[in-house]
């Protein structure tokens, strides 16, 4: 890989890739926490129907249920970085085009786990 990707991975390790910039997310915030939330709800209802010993296909059901919620989350976010974030970056010339790239290819690698 090119060495602007080392470089990327450190600053997304060290949390130092979008110091300067606010987060992409910011125009559609409250929906992704009210996704969040109900994700969180559906968790704990996770927890009870294992607590009540509810049948293991139930279970299975509602753990289905909140990984898709999550993965919308997921999107949703990586929906607001393409817009927000890599189109500023493509505004900024094309060093800081390749390290947005570079940084979404790894959040994608994370994601898939490829």
């Amino acid at each position: 890989m090119a060495m602007t990707t080392a470089v990327t991975q450190k600053a997304v390790a060290d949390g130092t890739a979008a110091a300067a910039m606010p987060p992409g997310y910011r125009a559609h915030k409250d929906d992704h926490l009210a996704r969040l939330r109900k994700v969180e709800g559906q968790v704990r209802g996770i927890a009870r129907t294992v607590e009540g010993d509810r049948y293991c296909i139930d279970v299975l059901t509602q753990v289905s249920a909140a990984t898709r919620a999550l993965q919308q989350v997921a999107l949703g976010l990586l929906d607001d970085h393409l817009r927000h974030c890599l189109m500023d970056a493509a505004g900024r010339g094309p060093e800081d085009s390749r390290a947005k790239l570079d940084e979404l290819s790894l959040a994608l690698r994370r994601a898939v786990r490829l």
